[in-house]
């Protein structure tokens, strides 16, 4: 599984890269495995309003059905709309193009507080 060292992690297994007070949002190596085959994906909104936990959307599987949970609270800027029509991505790059939203944080110590990559992998290694 990759985990990359320059992101920062829940425990809901979505990743969180910083860029400029802009926190983009995708599902880990280690969530898109668990889940198999991604066939459908429910995008939030931009302009939503969105508090730290608040369900973002939901990743439909050949297995099941995962709610994304914002890391951060802020609001939605931006939104991966090619995942619409190439859901697959986010099995076949989850940290690149198969990155889900953007939040432009409100809080930056939420950011902060979200878990490095070796907690990360140790969280995800029981």
């Amino acid at each position: 599984m990759k985990t990359p060292d320059e992101l920062r992690y829940s425990n809901d297994h979505e990743w969180a890269r910083l860029e400029g007070g802009v926190v983009r949002v995708g599902i880990t190596d280690y969530a898109q495995d668990a889940l198999g085959d991604v066939v459908y994906i429910d995008l939030p909104a931009v302009g939503a309003a969105v508090s730290q936990q608040d369900v973002l959307g939901e990743v439909e599987s050949t297995k099941s059905v995962s709610e994304i949970y914002a890391p951060v609270s802020g609001e939605v800027s931006a939104v991966n709309t090619d995942l619409r029509s190439s859901p697959e991505v986010l099995n076949s790059d989850p940290y690149g193009q198969g990155w889900i939203c953007e939040i432009t944080v409100s809080a930056l110590e939420e950011y902060e507080a979200l878990l490095d990559a070796a907690a990360y992998r140790d969280l995800t290694s029981h």
